[in-house]
């Protein structure tokens, strides 16, 4: 079985994927620089035993973080709970099976290349992804699944949180689509704000985008906040929240 890691700079998802290619089990752990491999892998073998599976079951690994510092203890996790050597996404001799067609490919983050490598191979193209993640990040692939590059903006958790510590009256609010644009108290109207206007990001950039790339570009959504945006974003194809953890999958089916 392979064990797919994608590490954000909010959680860190663990998935196994048996040799049919089913996810087995899935888990969220937060993100931590500090987080050691013994803790990684005490918290993993109890979900795991949860889920009916043993560290055993495990044969093939690969990683894509974002956040340097926990590469060192994904790596040992591998190697001490697993008895695997990962494969990681950027690191030299991996193959992604598409081109990297931007100034400094080696800046791009990894789940960024993963993503772009799953859409293509689900979706064709050419397509946007919009990841709503740490960042709200907006990747292009071209028809022949190149990668051109993108955008990146604020992710809506990210941009909720800097209103409510940058201003002394405002409190945290949860993420909800509000029926009026137009907010009657405090808590609504920061809802409409933060809800309408990430609707509102997302359509201008598509717009701004399908003219600068001269193509009706279709566009994939993925991440934890993908399904509420979707229902109210009509340029918006579908959401995917399997689109990176398959990445990974594929990524590995590659480099077999």
């Amino acid at each position: 079985m392979l064990l797919a890691i994608d590490s954000g700079n909010t959680n860190t998802v663990f998935a196994v994927f048996d040799n049919n290619d089913k996810v087995r089990g899935e888990w969220r752990l937060s993100t931590s620089p500090n987080r050691t491999a013994d803790e990684f892998g005490l918290s993993l073998k109890q979900l795991m035993a949860e889920a009916g599976l043993k560290p055993k079951d495990v044969t093939a690994a690969i990683i894509a973080t974002v956040v340097p510092a926990t590469l060192f203890a994904l790596k040992t996790l591998c190697r001490n709970t697993f008895g695997c050597d990962p494969r990681v996404v950027g690191e030299p001799g991996l193959e992604l099976g598409l081109k990297v067609l931007v100034d400094r490919p080696d800046e791009v983050g990894a789940d960024r290349l993963v993503n772009a490598v799953s859409a293509f191979d689900r979706y064709g193209g050419p397509l946007i992804v919009v990841d709503f993640g740490t960042a709200t990040t907006f990747d292009i692939i071209d028809a022949k699944g190149s990668y051109l590059g993108g955008v990146i903006a604020p992710g809506v958790n990210l941009s909720l949180e800097a209103l409510h510590m940058a201003a002394a009256k405002l409190p945290r609010v949860d993420i909800k689509k509000t029926e009026r644009v137009t907010g009657k108290d405090t808590v609504a109207a920061m809802q409409s704000g933060i809800y309408w206007g990430y609707v509102s990001l997302i359509e201008g950039l598509v717009a701004r985008l399908r003219a600068e790339h001269g193509a009706d570009l279709e566009v994939i959504a993925t991440g934890g906040l993908a399904p509420l945006f979707t229902e109210a974003v009509s340029c918006i194809k579908q959401s995917d929240p399997e689109l990176t953890l398959r990445g990974l999958l594929l990524v590995h089916r590659r480099n077999k």
